[in-house]
Parts: C-alpha cells; sequence; structure tokens
C-alpha cells in the first residue's frame, strides 16, 4: 500500500479523524498556530509519567538526553529516545487527539520527530525564538508539529513556552526580523495550562522556552511529528531496540517509520 493508505488505516486504527479536535481547535491551528488540550492525561497516568521522569533521570545521571544533545543541556533536565524506555509512552504519539491534530496541521502522512522530556532548572530556560522545522516557509506547507504533555502545572513563572501567535504563516524566520531572538517579542504570549494538558502547535510557529523564575518543576515530554519525506531527530530504526519492536503494532512501526 502507499503511505496515504497506510496512514489512513493507522488514523482508523487509533481512532483519530479529520473532525478528531473540535472546531475551535482547528481554528486555533490554522489562525494562531497553537491550542491547548485539557485533561488528556487521567490522573494514573499522569502519576506514572511524573514517576517514570524522575526514575529515568536518576538512573541515567550525567548521560540524561545524550541521545538528542542541545546547547546548555547542563541548565535543564533532559531525557531523550523515550520510545524504547517504557511502554508508558506508547499512547503519547499514538494517542487520537495528537493524531487527528497533527495530521490536520501536515495535511499528509507523518512520522515521529522524536520524544523526549524537558524541564528547565530554576533560574534557566530561556531559548531563541525560532522554528522546529528550517525548511519551506510558505503558507499552507507546514511541516511539522510539537506537542507538549504537560507533567506540571505550566504558569508564565516556571518557564512557560512562548509563542508569537500566526507567525507559522510569515514566510520568516525570527532572526530575519528581529535583531535578537532571545529577547521578548512585542506579541509573544506564554503557553500555560494545568498538568494532564496537551499544547499542540505548528512547528514553524515563532516559539522558544522561557526562564523558570520559580523553585517549581516545568515537567513536559516533547512529542514532534514531520512529513514522512524530513529527517528525525531520533532515528528511530538506529535506536530502536529488540524489545520495544516486539510490543509494538503494525500501525506504531508506521509512526515511527522502522
Amino acid at each position: 500500500m502507499h503511505d496515504a493508505q497506510i496512514m489512513k488505516s493507522v488514523m482508523e486504527t487509533y481512532g483519530a479523524t479529520h473532525k478528531g479536535i473540535t472546531e475551535q481547535h482547528r481554528h486555533e491551528l490554522d489562525v494562531l498556530g497553537y491550542t491547548v488540550f485539557e485533561d488528556v492525561i487521567d490522573p494514573i497516568w499522569l502519576e506514572n509519567l511524573r514517576t517514570t521522569f524522575e526514575t529515568l533521570y536518576k538512573q541515567e545521571g550525567s548521560n540524561a538526553g545524550s541521545e538528542a544533545p542541545t546547547p546548555g543541556s547542563d541548565q535543564v533536565r533532559r531525557l531523550a529516545d523515550l520510545v524504547n524506555k517504557g511502554k508508558v509512552f506508547d499512547l503519547i504519539y499514538t494517542h487520537p487527539i495528537v493524531l487527528s491534530a497533527a495530521y490536520h496541521v501536515i495535511k499528509k502522512p507523518f512520522k515521529l520527530v522524536s520524544l523526549n522530556g524537558h524541564d528547565p532548572k530554576p533560574g534557566f530556560g530561556q531559548q531563541a525564538l525560532h522554528s522546529d522545522f528550517q525548511g519551506s516557509r510558505l503558507a499552507g506547507a507546514s511541516q511539522q508539529t510539537n506537542a507538549l504533555w504537560m507533567l506540571d502545572d505550566i504558569a508564565e513563572d516556571n518557564g512557560a513556552t512562548r509563542v508569537v501567535p500566526g507567525s507559522h504563516l510569515s514566510p520568516h524566520f525570527p532572526q530575519d526580523l528581529m535583531e535578537n531572538v532571545m529577547n521578548k517579542h512585542p506579541d509573544e504570549v506564554y503557553i500555560t495550562g494545568s498538568a494532564g494538558s496537551v499544547a499542540f502547535f505548528n512547528g514553524q510557529i515563532w516559539h522558544g522556552g522561557t526562564t523558570n523564575l520559580s523553585n517549581r518543576t516545568r515537567r513536559v515530554y516533547h512529542s514532534a511529528f514531520t512529513a514522512r519525506e524530513n529527517q528525525q531527530q531520533t532515528d528511530q530504526r538506529a535506536y530502536l531496540r529488540p524489545e520495544t519492536r516486539a510490543r509494538l503494532t503494525n500501525e506504531a512501526r508506521f509512526l515511527l517509520d522502522v
């Protein structure tokens, strides 16, 4: 079968449809470039995800996040390659809400880019405004999405992600128009929400983390999707463990491109 046929079957299997998200959420993704889905993570799963975050970070120590290194890793508690680190993560990249939202934005077959954990330490977390996808910025040609699975309440003082609404429709990157992309943008807003919520945004929107000014954690899991012709951040074929492959359905393997 062609990818389009397989993608349709995958969506049907997981109960994801074009109308799998509300008209309001679709409108926000189209016009603003981001939206927030509330109460996606049930209390038991939420506690398991939190416990797993702390357990993995303690176990991996200085190697935590090393599968997807980024600048300033010592300022953020990071985890990476989470597809291989427990069944508890499987629903993050197969959940009907995120699959429906991803298809609404990308509009063609897609795959997982990466599944990582992120928690800025107090006093750190500020990022440059950037776009996740550095390819075409033609309107209607969105190639990538990102979902933030909130394990903690996220507010303006503990490192919320900032976005510039509507910037996913701009032909420009932040560095094209800003003298310093670390600075505050006059139109930026913070994506906030309660633990258990999922923020979802077009990868082309100008966005970045902010400084955690509190003493609270701001733990999230990032799950990103991209059109199938693009590269993954985490090469799932290279990293896939035999025990992971053994538990995956054919539909999950398609989403992981393995």
